[in-house]
């Protein structure tokens, strides 16, 4: 695995973590417990796949990663439209994860298509 997805997600979780410290000082706890869950789930899924039994089981990581990045991207937004963070948390935050999506969408697609051609290659 690319070690750029590697860290890029870790330094997401980072952010999410000090997110969380945040909000929970300004008593938010619920939403962002969601946050909290969904945006440190990326890294741990993407680390999961480092060690996956196989391509089909990698991908199928990756793209458990990138279901919670999206969920993620979906409680910043509440977040932000319920005046619970600023607009410079969000942006900053919401680049992040957009950045990991399509990182993650395009491991998806190489992944799916070196499966593909694996498959190809096994039954000539």
């Amino acid at each position: 695995m690319k070690n750029i997805l590697k860290n890029k997600s870790f330094s997401f979780s980072i952010h999410i973590v000090q997110l969380y410290k945040i909000l929970t000082e300004h008593k938010e706890y619920v939403l962002s417990k969601q946050l909290l869950r969904s945006g440190t789930a990326v890294g741990a899924l993407i680390r999961e796949a480092e060690f996956a039994q196989s391509r089909a089981d990698f991908i199928h990581k990756l793209h458990i990663s990138l279901k919670e990045a999206n969920e993620t991207l979906y409680w910043l937004e509440l977040l932000y439209q319920t005046d619970h963070i600023d607009d410079v948390l969000f942006d900053e935050n919401a680049f992040l994860a957009k950045e990991l999506i399509s990182m993650l969408v395009s491991s998806i697609k190489t992944s799916k298509k070196a499966l593909n051609h694996e498959k190809t290659q096994r039954s000539k």
